[in-house]
């Protein structure tokens, strides 16, 4: 490795994976050892675990180190680490685990990827970790929503041996560890890399930002966009990657290159632009662009935002002489119409008309399927975007009906269905509540924790529905609010989704008793019975709210079908 690369952070590169020895024995040893399948964001982590990515880390972090960081953003041992990595498990596994024990990590597929020697078992106070780390217990903050809502309560920590790194089938030239793109710095003759960190596809102004960064720090550029977890409703990543590689023979050649980041993005602000300057000086970076706003979250329901704009430049400026990374600021870029070309807004002139596209904008655009602004981005790009994003009237969309045995939410539905397969054009699918549970649910009962799970089957068949242009149309009780809400995060980002209330009244419901139901769940027959027995949470969030107590089936049919016409997802012919 050439001496002219800045050191990783600790001043060792990290390289977990076990030679082929060590990981025969490791296979031998495990048929006894407990086992836990990770998640999508515990595979990021550990991926760059295994690899160098959080150098110096060896392992998940311990109670120690949890506390330390969360606390004063250093590991126990002192070093500046802002953001806590844990393991998180189910209390299942963590009775099955005993301090100096083995857990066995596997993915999907049950693939054993590393083993953690456990060190520290414990259950950490999530409210106080979400106030240290966010600045916030706001749970519209995606990065807090995940931590309190989908984290599970206890924490493992430990030493990792990796047993094989992590395998992708996608871009597999463009996924580069730490020690293969130092290597890749030194073969060109690269000694000062200015990194940047984008987790959306990228338009004119950042490659006016990113140029203009190069060129001032006499760097070559490093375009690392991150394609692991990042912020619910982002462009997928294989969309990104194509407009990042039709955006590259825009920089002068041989000075810019594209590399993959598998990193699980928190969301953090500023605590988080402290964190992607320590990854990428295990990269081989010497300097990161940060912009307006760098890895926030935007603003809550109240349109309180919650960070400053320039709050992650302050924070990774007063640790920019300890990290060895030196930090390029950039404010927001606006476009001069009259000299047809992008300037930081603070250095355009007085008088000058400007221009600017907010990604609302431009989502609307697309979801319209209109023109995208020759001046906002390069036509190759819009092209990918289009491509990837068609108009609403060509998407996919769930229509997830809600409301109490009896509502009118089957009927509805089935006039709905045929409403749609009337005007053609898509695939349409009714996945009623009855029939679910006899086709895909039979084995469930009534408890809560098999309703929840008999939504999230419907919702996983509903986003395979939605995700290849079809309609879903779910006709469930689906009782609680909270996994309403795991069902929009797992449709939204691959169409759209909206939740229809029939908020007709107990009584008109129980006066109608069309099944009996009602009179069984009264006399103790049937337990567990929704309105009765169980609960309902009425939903807050619903797009669409149906009271059939005066309404035909047919009109409530009509409404809705107006809604998605509103909405553009029902087109008029050409």
């Amino acid at each position: 490795m050439s001496d002219h690369l800045t050191a990783p952070h600790g001043g060792t590169l990290v390289d977990l994976v076990a030679d082929s020895t060590r990981t025969e024995e490791i296979k031998a040893e495990s048929r006894d050892w407990v086992s836990h399948d990770v998640t999508p964001r515990q595979l990021c982590d550990l991926e760059l675990l295994l690899n160098g990515g959080f150098s110096p880390l060896t392992g998940f972090m311990t109670s120690a180190d949890h506390g330390s960081v969360c606390a004063d953003m250093r590991l126990a041992d002192g070093t500046l680490w802002p953001i806590p990595i844990t393991l998180d498990v189910p209390e299942a596994t963590a009775e099955k685990l005993s301090t100096g024990g083995t857990l066995a990590l596997r993915d999907d597929e049950g693939v054993m990827l590393a083993v953690l020697h456990a060190e520290d078992i414990w259950r950490p106070d999530r409210e106080a970790e979400a106030q240290a780390v966010f600045g916030t217990t706001n749970r519209e903050h995606p990065g807090v929503g995940q931590l309190l809502d989908r984290t599970e309560p206890v924490y493992v920590g430990g030493r990792l041996e990796g047993l094989q790194p992590v395998s992708h089938y996608d871009y597999k030239e463009l996924r580069h560890t730490p020690t293969e793109l130092r290597a890749a710095f030194t073969k060109l003759g690269w000694t000062k890399v200015v990194a940047f960190q984008t987790r959306n596809p990228m338009h004119r102004a950042h490659q006016e930002l990113t140029l203009r960064a190069a060129k001032e720090v006499e760097a070559n550029l490093l375009i690392h966009p991150v394609v692991g977890m990042t912020k619910p409703g982002d462009v997928d990543h294989y969309t990104r990657v194509r407009c990042y590689q039709a955006l590259l023979p825009r920089y002068p050649q041989k000075t810019a290159m594209l590399s993959l980041l598998p990193l699980a993005m928190r969301m953090g602000g500023p605590r988080e632009a402290v964190w992607h300057a320590i990854i990428r000086k295990n990269h081989g970076c010497t300097h990161l662009v940060v912009g307006r706003d760098h890895a926030g979250p935007g603003s809550d329901s109240n349109g309180n935002a919650f960070y400053g704009p320039y709050d992650a430049q302050e924070l990774l400026s007063e640790h920019e002489a300890e990290l060895g990374v030196t930090m390029v600021p950039f404010k927001l870029m606006v476009f001069v119409e009259e000299t047809d070309s992008y300037t930081p807004i603070d250095e355009v002139p007085e008088g000058k008309r400007t221009l600017n596209l907010s990604g609302t904008e431009l989502r609307d655009r697309l979801a319209k399927g209109k023109e995208v602004p020759s001046w906002f981005t390069f036509p190759t790009v819009a092209e990918e975007l289009a491509r990837s994003h068609p108009p609403r009237h060509e998407q996919g969309f769930t229509l997830l009906f809600t409301g109490l045995s009896g509502s009118g939410k089957s009927t509805i539905a089935n006039v709905l269905l045929v409403k749609l397969l009337e005007m053609g054009g898509r695939a349409v699918t009714l996945l009623d509540g009855d029939l679910v549970r006899k086709n895909l649910s039979s084995e469930l009962g009534f408890s809560r924790e098999h309703r929840d799970i008999n939504i999230r089957r419907i919702g996983y068949v509903a986003s395979e529905i939605t995700k290849n242009g079809g309609v879903a149309v779910c006709a469930p009780i689906a009782p609680f609010d909270s996994v309403r809400k795991q069902v929009r995060a797992m449709i939204e980002p691959l169409g759209g989704f909206m939740v229809v209330h029939v908020a007709t009244p107990l009584e008109v419901c129980e006066r109608r008793d069309r099944k009996g139901l009602y009179a069984k769940a009264r006399a103790g027959i049937i337990k567990e019975f929704t309105g009765i027995s169980d609960p309902y949470e009425a939903p807050e969030d619903a797009e669409i709210v149906i009271d059939t107590t005066t309404l035909t089936a047919e009109e409530a049919a009509q409404q809705i079908i107006l809604h998605l016409e509103k909405e553009g997802y029902v087109a008029g012919k050409a």
